[in-house]
């Protein structure tokens, strides 16, 4: 990810992040927005290395307005989850899908405090671009991965890609926690295996260069 606008991204010194992640949405269009891709090729290369049918559950964290959910339903993919925590992302995202919207489920939820993702049935596949390196806390960071424990069946998958160390130190304005693979694995404990990793440089829509690690993990089933 990276800055938009200077206007756009004001930090108060108390941050509302739903209030904050609205107005970053209702300000900026979809294309303009640092973190778009037009094809999530990355990812989508890994959803394949998965292998799972059609109908597997998918649970998008942090969706945003992303095009990787269109494109997964032209692949025939039935069963998405779209999550943020940003009500307003998620309707633009429901009105660009249109007719398409019936074969996604729409959750406005906060990753490290959940009242709906909690509740969910355990999904084949957890994938988050661009999510995790929000949460710096350790409170917030052992939440999300609470979640990931909690809502990934045995046999399932877990695709997260982030900043790399090397990369950004903030996006629009908010500092980020930097990773890479061996720092996930170790949070994600034991009971999942790392599948494959690899460093890859995003080039957001202003030309920028973002290091990112893309990481795909299996859940042992025991």
């Amino acid at each position: 990810m990276s800055s938009m606008t200077k206007s756009d991204c004001k930090v108060p010194e108390k941050i509302n992040y739903k209030e904050y992640w609205n107005i970053a949405y209702q300000k900026t269009p979809t294309e303009k927005l640092g973190w778009f891709e037009e094809k999530s090729l990355k990812t989508i290369e890994l959803i394949q290395q998965t292998q799972l049918p059609k109908d597997a559950s998918i649970l998008h964290v942090g969706a945003g307005t992303s095009t990787l959910i269109d494109d997964l339903i032209a692949e025939g993919y039935t069963n998405q989850i779209a999550n943020d925590l940003s009500e307003k992302s998620l309707v633009d995202l429901k009105n660009r899908l249109g007719a398409d919207a019936s074969k996604v489920t729409f959750l406005v939820d906060d990753l490290t405090n959940p009242t709906k993702l909690d509740k969910l049935a355990q999904v084949d596949l957890w994938n988050d671009r661009a999510v995790l390196h929000f949460f710096l806390t350790e409170a917030a960071q052992k939440a999300y991965f609470n979640l990931v424990k909690k809502l990934v069946k045995p046999n399932g998958f877990v695709l997260i890609a982030v900043f790399a160390i090397d990369g950004a130190e903030k996006c629009c304005g908010l500092p980020l926690q930097r990773y890479n693979e061996t720092m996930l694995a170790e949070s994600l404990g034991n009971d999942f295996s790392l599948i494959t990793s690899f460093k890859y440089t995003f080039i957001n829509p202003f030309g920028g260069e973002r290091p990112y690690v893309y990481t795909l993990f299996k859940r042992i089933d025991v």
